[in-house]
């Protein structure tokens, strides 16, 4: 077991590496839409990458949802082959998203062995996500 600051120091390591390796101006929340963000996550079991609607607004939630069901076949069938929808997902903190992700599994930030295939995981997905993202962001935000 890793100590909180030992794993922390881990994850610092990680994301500093994974920036050299891969160095690109991520979207991330510079979507220019309120509440739409691209995220990467790496964990104990787990490396995500995502799309998440995490306004407060329920009625924009909704409405943005909807365009990305709308395109989900080309998301699904061009991009991201595998890409879990999730209408209703409770983070740790209580508060109620939506997201769409595709994940990697078996991997974990506190095993050295597994950064590499998983630096080449989220770099492959996120560039496939924003790829879609820029081609499909005037339908999404309409």
């Amino acid at each position: 077991m890793f100590s909180k600051e030992e794993s922390k120091k881990l994850r610092e390591n990680f994301w500093i590496s994974f920036g050299k390796s891969f160095p690109h101006k991520w979207t991330l929340y510079n979507t220019k839409i309120k509440g739409l963000s691209l995220k990467f996550h790496f964990g104990l079991k787990v490396a995500t990458v995502s799309m998440d609607i995490e306004t407060s607004d329920l009625e924009q939630r909704i409405h943005l949802w909807e365009k990305l069901v709308s395109l989900k076949s080309i998301l699904t069938n061009e991009y991201l082959p595998g890409a879990q929808f999730e209408e209703a997902i409770i983070l740790e903190n209580d508060k109620e998203i939506s997201r769409i992700y595709v994940q990697k599994e078996g991997v974990s930030i506190h095993n050295k062995n597994s950064w590499q295939e998983t630096m080449e995981f989220l770099n492959k997905k996120m560039i496939l996500l924003e790829s879609f993202f820029e081609e499909y962001k005037d339908i999404i935000h309409s």
